[in-house]
Order: C-alpha cells, then sequence, then structure tokens
C-alpha cells in the first residue's frame, strides 16, 4: 500500500482543486461549500472519538486519515496553505 504523507496529500489535493475535475470528490465537496464541508469534519470527528473508544488502532487511524483529508479540504475552501496552520503548531 503506497503512503501518502500529510504535504503530498495537499498537494494533490491543491492540484485537484486547481484542475477542476468533475469526477473528483475533492471537487465536488469544494463546490457544496464550507458547510458541507463543516458538516463532514464533524461527522469525521465524531467517529474518531467512536473509533477510539470501542474499535481499536486500526479503525481509529483510518477514521482519523479521513477527518484529516476533510480538514485540508476546508483548508482550500478557504485558501489556506500549509504555511497558515503550521505557524500556529
Amino acid at each position: 500500500m503506497d503512503m501518502k504523507r500529510f504535504e503530498e496529500l495537499f498537494a494533490e489535493l491543491k492540484e485537484k482543486a486547481k484542475t477542476g475535475n468533475p469526477d473528483s470528490g475533492t471537487v465536488a465537496a469544494l463546490k457544496k461549500g464550507k458547510h458541507f464541508i463543516g458538516k463532514k469534519i464533524l461527522e469525521e470527528a465524531g467517529e474518531v472519538w467512536m473509533a477510539a473508544e470501542y474499535e481499536g488502532r486500526e479503525k481509529t487511524a483510518e477514521e482519523i486519515s479521513q477527518l484529516l483529508y476533510h480538514v485540508q479540504v476546508m483548508m482550500l475552501a478557504c485558501d489556506l496553505t500549509l504555511e497558515d496552520v503550521y505557524q500556529y503548531l
């Protein structure tokens, strides 16, 4: 399984947003807007919590990966860069 790193995923999503491929789930989410993306973030955060409580490490890691994806989509929707976020870490 090829693993992506946070920075690599962000670059990939940024390119998808730039090209506007209509078959891309990322492009579709961006078109639906911040409200839609925000609801997905909340949904995934809840799933992370439930996985951590009841489903073990592997499922928790999977849910966290989905949360990170949706957070990056929100970053794109808000025209934020990784550096914009990293300055607060």
